[in-house]
């Protein structure tokens, strides 16, 4: 502990003691001495705040050293690891010494001139000429591992930021990352390859490990909630466990009908999702209401299959279905429509339903298959998702109960990937929650 204590920078041990900020399950993770530390673990364990307080308390003991902060996906860095930086750097007390810059997305420290630099690594082959103006690369964080595409992505970023020769010092890269349920799955193959490597410190935390109580009770309620609904859900998301992936995607318990709207939570505004097909697969509309508890109630489907019909519906002709449908849900609700999502990868009805009545419908961005189907099993976790039980819904029950995962992609060093058979609800769903994860309190 005292070993921790005098890492501290001078203007730092007047404001606050790094004692008191990081939980005692982490002390051999602040203290490891190994060039690669991997923090991996479940949800609201703090891993990725112990790494960031570490790594600016660093940062100010090392006039010349700069961190390199790296996500995957570029766009969520804004929103993510900037701010958790951030937020480190106003918790010890020293956000006077920096300028937060947002283009280029850097922090720079006013008097050294060196900075946290952040980066998406949508094209890892695009950081292979970069360099350091003033300083040297000091640190490396990799957050949300499990993300990136496989070791390749590691290793070439990796290899652009480590090689330049800084003597006795090595630069540090931290890893951090919550499992993914296939044993299979790159980073989990990846982890096994590093246990015994004496370059590598692994460490595994879960929001047991918090005896500080920084967790609120709120959220310890929340994760509770999870135990009792959806115990190997819990120790996939919670305790970080590699718990495998199953054949069946959904736990049909956790979708819960309705005869009719609930007195005692009413309905805010209408959200569609749009799944389009093509000469043979079907398209299919979803109506869902969000409601004041922040609840999801899946109102109305739609849905149109051309398998076995010799004449075939028209652009035209969906779009004036879609209009008319949407126009008995307004006015039998007598709410506003807030989003209105559809498959990106179709333009066709898009421009079609603009072409004809102006309305806008937005393209989805999609993530992978897996994780798109982990969203949609955050939300049925929580236990707020409903569905009238009507005739038009029956599709998007028997459909979701039929969902599986292919057996065959879950093999070692094969991509997960659903078996699509009549799955066209299934897909209009997953769009929905990823349109609107904010809104569902399933990203911050």
């Amino acid at each position: 502990m005292s070993a921790i204590a005098e890492t501290k920078n001078p203007q730092i041990d007047s404001v606050v003691n790094i004692l008191d900020l990081i939980n005692p399950h982490f002390y051999p993770l602040w203290l490891a001495e190994q060039s690669h530390i991997v923090a991996k673990g479940g949800r609201s364990s703090f891993k990725s705040s112990v790494i960031s307080i570490k790594l600016v308390v660093d940062f100010l003991n090392d006039p010349m050293g700069n961190v390199v902060v790296l996500r995957k996906v570029g766009k969520y860095l804004r929103t993510s690891v900037y701010e958790q930086i951030k937020w480190a750097i106003y918790l010890l007390g020293v956000q006077d010494e920096f300028i937060f810059g947002k283009s280029p997305l850097q922090i720079t420290h006013k008097d050294t001139d060196t900075a946290f630099y952040f980066f998406g690594v949508d094209d890892p082959q695009k950081l292979k000429s970069m360099n350091i103006a003033v300083g040297y690369v000091m640190a490396l964080w990799f957050e949300e591992l499990a993300e990136f595409a496989g070791p390749e992505d590691i290793d070439i970023v990796e290899d652009t930021f480590i090689r330049r020769d800084l003597g006795d010092t090595e630069v540090k890269v931290y890893f951090s990352y919550n499992p993914p349920r296939n044993p299979y799955a790159w980073v989990n193959e990846w982890l096994d390859s590093k246990v015994g490597d004496e370059d590598y410190f692994i460490h595994h935390s879960t929001y047991m490990d918090d005896e500080l109580g920084f967790l609120s009770k709120q959220m310890l309620r929340k994760i509770e909630q999870y135990n009792e609904n959806d115990y190997d859900y819990w120790r996939w998301m919670y305790m970080g466990e590699v718990i495998g992936m199953g054949d069946t995607v959904y736990n049909m318990a956790h979708f819960q009908p309705l005869d009719e709207i609930p007195d005692d939570d009413d309905i805010m505004f209408i959200d569609i999702a749009t799944d389009t097909g093509h000469q043979t697969s079907a398209t299919t509309h979803l109506a869902f209401g969000f409601t004041k508890r922040r609840n999801v109630i899946l109102l109305d489907t739609y849905y149109y299959s051309p398998e076995g019909k010799l004449t075939k519906k028209a652009p035209s002709e969906l779009s004036r279905e879609y209009k008319e449908w949407q126009d008995n849900l307004l006015n039998k609700y007598k709410r506003p429509i807030d989003m209105r999502t559809i498959d990106s990868a179709e333009g066709a009805l898009r421009n079609q339903i603009f072409k004809d009545y102006g309305i806008r419908l937005n393209p989805v961005n999609k993530g992978t298959k897996e994780d798109m189907i982990d969203y949609v099993t955050n939300l049925l976790v929580s236990k707020r998702f409903f569905y009238l039980d009507t005739p038009n819904n029956q599709v998007f029950i028997e459909e979701h109960k039929k969902y599986r995962w292919d057996p065959d992609s879950l093999k070692p060093g094969r991509e997960p990937r659903v078996i699509e058979v009549d799955d066209h609800t299934c897909d209009a769903f997953q769009y929905y929650v990823m349109d609107n994860l904010r809104k569902l309190g399933l990203v911050f």
